[in-house]
């Protein structure tokens, strides 16, 4: 029996070293692929900059718009009387 154990254990721990090896080189987390994972996710980063920059430029023009558009509207109430549908313009003399 301890020549069996003794002949059995080597080829054990050869099997599992290559079984290791092979999820090292050739597995799901590869050297490769974990490579290959770094440089698609420093892709995304860089897409998610550039989206980042355009929605805040996008959030500064709606800004923009709507208080631009609140100045507008009641400039043109006070100096021009505009009035909207639906509203009564009612004027009191002091």
């Amino acid at each position: 029996m301890t020549i069996m154990g003794s002949r059995l254990l080597p080829v054990f721990l050869v099997t599992l070293l290559l079984v290791l090896q092979g999820q090292l080189w050739l597995g799901r987390g590869s050297m490769a692929n974990v490579t290959a994972l770094r440089e698609k996710l420093e892709t995304q980063k860089a897409a998610n900059l550039k989206a980042r920059e355009l929605n805040d430029r996008l959030t500064a023009e709606v800004n923009d718009l709507q208080s631009g558009m609140e100045m507008v509207e009641e400039k043109a109430r006070l100096e021009l009387g505009m009035v909207k549908p639906n509203e009564i313009y009612v004027q009191i003399a002091e």
